[in-house]
C-alpha cells in the first residue's frame, strides 16, 4: 500500500502550480485546452509518475501509457477551418504539460520550472513575433469555385501575378456545376485580404474558401 507524505503533496502542488501557470496564458488567449485543462493534465501526469516509481514490471509501461494518452487528448483540440489546421499549439501545449508533469512526479522540479518557464516566454513573446512575421508572409490554401469556363482560373492567376503573390495550383477539379481550384496561396497579410476582396467581387467566382 502506498502512504503519502509531505512530499507527495509537495510533489502534486508543484504540478498544480505548473499546470496554473500555463493554463492561465491559454485561458487568457480563449483557446481550447484552457485553466482547468492544463492543471488536470500536469497533475494526472505528475501522479501516474509517482504511482509508476518502484513499480519495476510496469513503472515504464504506464509512462509510456501517459505519453500515448495525452496523445489522443491532443488530437481532439486540433481542428480544420476550412482548408487549415487549427489547433496544433494547443495539443503541442498539453503534450508539453504532460511531460512537465512527468518531470515532476520524477522529482525534477528544477528542470519542470525551466521548462515551465521556457514555455510561457514561448506561448506568450514568440506569438507575437510569429504574426509580425505573419503580416510579411503567410501560407493559406484557397478553394474557389468560378464558372463553367476554363480560362475563368486565369483571373485569379494574373490578379496573383499582378500583385506578386506566390501560387501554386494544387488541385483541379471540374463538374457540372463548373470547375473548382484549390489554391496554396504565400503572402503577406495585407496581400491575403487584397486577394480575398478580389475574390468576393469577382464575377466569375462563384465561391471560395480558406
Amino acid at each position: 500500500m502506498i502512504h503519502p507524505n509531505w512530499n507527495d503533496l509537495y510533489t502534486v502542488l508543484a504540478a498544480f502550480l505548473a499546470g496554473s501557470l500555463l493554463g492561465l496564458e491559454r485561458e487568457f488567449h480563449s483557446k481550447p485546452a484552457g485553466f482547468r485543462t492544463m492543471i488536470l493534465i500536469t497533475v494526472g501526469s505528475a501522479l501516474f509518475t509517482m504511482l509508476s516509481v518502484g513499480m519495476s514490471t510496469s513503472g515504464d509501461r504506464i509512462a509510456s501509457n501517459i505519453v500515448t494518452g495525452v496523445g489522443f487528448i491532443g488530437g481532439g483540440v486540433i481542428f480544420k477551418e476550412g482548408l487549415n489546421a487549427r489547433g496544433i499549439t494547443s495539443a503541442s501545449a498539453i503534450w508539453l504539460a504532460a511531460a512537465i508533469g512527468m518531470a515532476i512526479g520524477f522529482q525534477h522540479f528544477e528542470l519542470a520550472f525551466i521548462v515551465t518557464i521556457l514555455a510561457l516566454l514561448v506561448l506568450i513573446f514568440l506569438t507575437r513575433i510569429e504574426k509580425r512575421v505573419h503580416r510579411w508572409n503567410e501560407e493559406k490554401f484557397y478553394k474557389v469555385s468560378f464558372v463553367r469556363d476554363v480560362d475563368a482560373k486565369e483571373s485569379i492567376e494574373g490578379f496573383c501575378t499582378r500583385k506578386h503573390i506566390a501560387f501554386e495550383r494544387v488541385k483541379l477539379l471540374k463538374d457540372n456545376s463548373g470547375i473548382t481550384v484549390i489554391y496554396k496561396i504565400e503572402a503577406g497579410h495585407s496581400r491575403h485580404r487584397q486577394l480575398e476582396a478580389f475574390l468576393v467581387e469577382s464575377k466569375e467566382v462563384l465561391g471560395f474558401e480558406v
